[in-house]
């Protein structure tokens, strides 16, 4: 959402999608059929369904359970909230329509799929919904704010759309400025936000078409601090996120998707200061590897009055940086390319993931640079062939005035105007973006690269390693998931690689093997102390202290392990594949990695002159 208050304070495609009419009216939309079936999980930079056929995200936000309260005076006032739309801390407009007929009018646009908003503060909210908050809706009369977002869910679903749910602040003020809701951890600790995850997640999880967590939304600078990616304190985003998508799928619901979006904002946005929207940048040298492989997508908003290097705002806090709306569609197409697409449209690498652009719109009454970026933006969702979803989808009108952004808007007495009317300009748009195929049908099997590092913490991704304890007390622990095994490793630096290819769920079932003294049969690294599997496993993860090799962990082969072997040095350069394939895992480090059609077996390291117990040699042997 709308970043434009920032220094005001600091100075698959699914068939059976309804048709889309020409005009709104009250019509019966045509059913959504059950063309998809639960859960979703990724192939590549593909969301697949529970047959294996794309499920592309055409969403749009139903905002209002987060809070539209602007910070002042009674958040009953529409005076107090954005734009005078009160939500009543409920998703926007079940005070003017049957929840019925908002869904049905969801149904309309064409959308498969819904970004449910909401508040930690929400679930906790003792305080019934008044009377006149779900004046349309009298069934809901008497529940909390949880309780029908309860009953949201439910009727979204049972109509076979597709829900993410998204923590999108802290508290139910509007977001998103310098406003206590910059981060994770603004305004609560991030055990608690850690704890409302897997309470959200649990709530929901008898309910396969609630698809996804969306962790948090537009994490941000704050008054004094910036939000980070890699530095392993309490404002390190990248850390933060695996550690929520590893708690809701290990003890939560493994069935998630779980989505990151970049960080939206870095810096003072003073002329002359440093100040970034990294977005998804840093995740092609640091991308997360969650304990369940193929859950994971990213996520990034575009709005055209943002911009890379510009908040958004007007007045005061506003540089002299251009916003989107300002560039050439080359320029706009290369920006969002190099900041956030280049993650699914780069293949092969560990961070190659499906990218939800989870936000974008503009209003109907729109300045010609808005209503040219906006095209140019639906022609780069359509050439890129990526999720999105469109804020919002749910506003207010009276005699077509008013916040004109909503693809569909209502006034007091119910009365509709919609994105389809014939005199929105916004319409040609919107129908070819959700009439764009893109890649459909069923999406065939890719192979999977996830990098694993420890300079901060363990990296230890392998579910039945967890469900063990320390396998390695005291030392650094990396593991890949149980459906991959280690074929990388760096020399310093406490990085791993892993990988499908080739050989899939290679762990056959049976305890895992912690090598902690040398015992081969061939001297493959002359001089060099070997730590090396027993025959017929294969390297699932390794353990340090510091740098130095502390012991070696060996999975058993569910098929026979005994290729032939070769030994690859990192102890003076890179010992990767000329192809590229899997990526740069440890960014400025030494590393040694196998082909593809090869296994990791064991790790070489000295203590002689010079050296210092690190890996520098890496054994691989043929699948």
């Amino acid at each position: 959402m709308r970043i434009r208050a920032l220094l005001a304070v600091l100075a698959t495609a699914v068939s059976g999608l309804a048709v889309i009419p020409s005009s709104a009216s009250a019509a019966e939309p045509v059913p959504l059929t059950a063309s998809w079936e639960g859960p979703l999980s990724t192939r590549g930079r593909y969301i697949v369904d529970a047959t294996g056929k794309r499920f592309k995200l055409r969403s749009g936000n139903w905002h209002g359970a987060s809070g539209t309260w602007t910070g002042s005076g009674d958040d009953e006032d529409p005076a107090n909230n954005y734009a005078s739309e009160t939500s009543h801390r409920v998703p926007l407009g079940l005070d003017r329509v049957p929840m019925s007929r908002l869904i049905a009018d969801f149904r309309a646009l064409g959308v498969n799929s819904v970004r449910l908003p909401f508040s930690n503060a929400m679930i906790n909210d003792a305080r019934p919904v008044t009377d006149a908050g779900v004046a349309a809706n009298p069934d809901l009369r008497g529940l909390t704010p949880l309780q029908v977002y309860d009953k949201v869910v439910e009727a979204l679903t049972a109509d076979g759309l597709a829900v993410i749910l998204n923590n999108h602040t802290t508290t139910t003020r509007w977001c998103c400025g310098v406003d206590g809701n910059e981060r994770w951890n603004s305004s609560q600790s991030t055990q608690k936000w850690l704890d409302d995850w897997v309470f959200m997640a649990r709530r929901y999880r008898a309910n396969n078409r609630v698809v996804g967590a969306d962790l948090r939304n537009e994490v941000r600078r704050d008054t004094w601090d910036n939000p980070n990616w890699g530095s392993g304190d309490d404002h390190d985003w990248a850390a933060a996120a695996q550690r929520a998508g590893d708690r809701i799928l290990a003890e939560a619901n493994p069935d998630l998707l779980i989505m990151i979006e970049g960080i939206n904002w870095s810096g003072i946005p003073l002329d002359g200061v440093w100040h970034d929207r990294p977005l998804l940048k840093p995740v092609g040298t640091l991308s997360q590897t969650l304990v369940r492989s193929h859950k994971l997508v990213y996520a990034a908003h575009f709005y055209g009055y943002t911009g890379p290097q510009h908040t958004g705002a007007e007045g005061l806090g506003e540089t002299h940086d251009p916003r989107y709306r300002d560039l050439s569609r080359s320029d706009l197409f290369a920006v969002m390319r190099d900041t956030a697409t280049y993650v699914a449209t780069t293949p092969d690498r560990h961070f190659t993931a499906p990218v939800w652009i989870s936000e974008f719109g503009v209003g109907k009454s729109a300045t010609d640079k808005d209503k040219a970026w906006f095209a140019a933006m639906v022609d780069f969702l359509i050439d890129a062939d990526v999720e999105f979803a469109y804020w919002p989808m749910v506003g207010f009108q009276e005699n077509d005035q008013g916040n004109t952004w909503g693809l569909v808007r209502y006034s007091a007495d119910g009365g509709l105007r919609s994105v389809l009317d014939t005199g929105d300009w916004r319409g040609a748009h919107w129908r070819r973006l959700i009439a764009a195929a893109g890649h459909t049908g069923p999406v065939a099997p890719v192979r999977t690269w996830s990098m694993l590092r420890a300079i901060h913490d363990d990296a230890n991704q392998s579910a039945r390693m967890r469900a063990q304890g320390d396998w390695d007390s005291g030392a650094r622990k990396l593991s890949c998931p149980d459906d991959q095994r280690l074929i990388g490793v760096s020399q310093k630096g406490q990085g791993g690689l892993c990988t499908d290819a080739g050989a899939a769920d290679l762990w056959a079932s049976g305890p895992a093997t912690v090598v902690t003294s040398e015992n081969v049969t061939t001297d493959w690294a002359s001089g060099f102390t070997k730590y090396q599997c027993p025959a017929g496993q294969f390297m699932n993860g390794y353990s340090l202290r510091g740098d130095r090799v502390s012991a070696v962990l060996c999975a058993p082969g569910r098929v026979p392990l005994a290729g032939a072997g070769r030994t690859l040095w990192d102890d003076r350069g890179d010992s990767r594949p000329a192809s590229g394939e899997g990526g740069d895992y440890a960014y400025g480090y030494r590393k040694a990695q196998c082909a593809s059609d090869e296994y990791a077996a064991g790790i070489a390291f000295s203590y002689s002159a010079g050296r210092y117990g690190t890996p520098d040699a890496l054994y691989c042997r043929k699948l």
